[in-house]
């Protein structure tokens, strides 16, 4: 039995979902044009009036804006309605330079939040479940938007954040907590410390909703074998609101986009052109309801492939799939383009936990690529056979040779929010 949090809207036939979008489309764009200098400007260079645009098929008249114009506006550039109509920021943890912040409206929260209750309740979550939220609480926006929707829906909520296990695991057992909301690499921390105590029988999750950075299908048939949960998958990014923009239904077959609030394109990332349903691209966010922070054909630098094919569980939503690596965190070692997630794919594969570290190099003018592998049981630290053979499985994968360090079990640093997966020295030495 598929729960919807918002039933109208979750199954709103196709038809009436683009009229909807728009309507609000018109609406926001004359929205930015009066009351933001940065899109008043852009659009007039396009030579774009808020009156050239009638509804979605005129979405791709509309100029582009990424993440450096984010930070080029920073703070206040970009805000749509006076400081005093907003409540919070969120910010991103920005790795370069100027970081991110986003505004809300007490609006803004709201739609917010019912994005993530929406979520948690295709996750199978009711009234009567313990969500326990060890996403980071603060400025990140993992632990505040799920506490959000978890109150939405009326379930206890449990705002844990990350790390302190003990007490995470205390309150899981004490409390019984059903729906654990964390990063992946996280819930496999937590599964393996279960395991560790032997407190297996005193868990009583079923579900798992696990976002905030990449993961692998074999990932998710481990927490799900090792948890004994369902792990669902869910999407979002700061800048656009934060988790919630697009989840996971009980088919698993992508994430559906929450289209009443957020417009999805995928485009060709070299050329800018909205390539055709069903084809791999730069996925593209529009805002057409938020009102402090609205950002129009947002660039995400997130490849993936939308569907609009019927889900079995009703929802009309477009669905996204999982991000299939970055436009921009795609490492190019000795002029090969490498994903991460390729690596975890071999190693899972393989039995391995998701326990792994990348370290690039450059030696000589040449790049270097060593894997740190933690060992599985019944295999010895350097093992020189077993080395080996992941050595021919990742160049198999990758078309480029790596060298493979097998460690003692727990001698990788464990990660309590987003894992640090890959060490670049080369950016050392530009």
């Amino acid at each position: 039995m598929e729960h919807y949090y918002n039933p109208e809207i979750e199954t709103m036939p196709r038809e009436e979902m683009k009229k909807l979008q728009s309507e609000r489309l018109v609406k926001q764009v004359k929205h930015v044009y009066d009351n933001v200098k940065f899109y008043r400007d852009k659009m007039d260079a396009a030579g774009i009036k808020p009156e050239d645009i009638h509804g979605i098929e005129d979405l791709h008249k509309l100029p582009f804006i990424e993440k450096d114009d984010l930070r080029d506006q920073y703070p206040y550039g970009l805000l749509a309605v006076p400081v005093e109509d907003c409540v919070r920021i969120q910010s991103t943890s920005g790795t370069t330079g100027r970081r991110v912040v986003a505004f809300y409206t007490q609006h803004d929260i709201d739609l917010w939040d019912e994005c993530c209750a929406r979520a948690i309740m295709a996750a199978g979550g009711t009234k009567e479940d313990v969500v326990h939220v060890s996403y980071g609480y603060g400025l990140f926006t993992g632990g505040p938007g799920l506490n959000g929707g978890s109150h939405k829906v009326g379930s206890l909520t449990l705002p844990m954040s990350s790390g302190n296990t003990d007490r995470q695991l205390q309150f899981m057992t004490d409390l019984g907590s059903t729906i654990l909301c964390c990063t992946p690499s996280y819930a496999a921390y937590l599964a393996e410390s279960i395991k560790e105590r032997g407190i297996k029988d005193q868990i009583k999750l079923k579900a798992g909703i696990f976002g905030a950075e990449p993961w692998t299908e074999e990932m998710r048939h481990d927490i799900e074998q090792s948890l004994g949960i369902k792990a669902y998958d869910i999407y979002g990014l700061t800048e656009i609101s934060g988790p919630g923009v697009s989840f996971e239904c009980s088919e698993q077959k992508g994430m559906h986009i929450n289209e009443d609030h957020f417009i999805a394109e995928i485009i060709n990332p070299e050329t800018g052109e909205v390539l055709p349903e069903g084809e791999k691209g730069e996925l593209v966010f529009t805002c057409i309801t938020k009102e402090a922070f609205p950002l129009i054909r947002y660039r995400t630098r997130d490849l993936c492939v939308l569907t609009r094919k019927p889900c079995s569980c009703g929802r009309t939503h477009v669905r996204m799939t999982k991000p299939l690596g970055r436009t921009d965190d795609m490492m190019v070692i000795r002029g090969v383009n490498v994903f991460p997630s390729q690596i975890e794919t071999v190693l899972m594969q393989d039995g391995y936990p998701s326990n792994y570290q990348i370290v690039v190099d450059r030696v000589n003018n040449t790049d270097t690529l060593d894997i740190n592998i933690e060992v599985k049981d019944g295999i010895q630290p350097g093992d020189a056979a077993e080395e080996k053979k992941l050595v021919a499985q990742l160049k198999s994968m990758l078309g480029i040779s790596a060298r493979v360090h097998l460690l003692p079990q727990k001698s990788i640093v464990r990660s309590e929010g987003k894992a640090v997966r890959i060490i670049d020295k080369r950016k050392l030495h530009d």
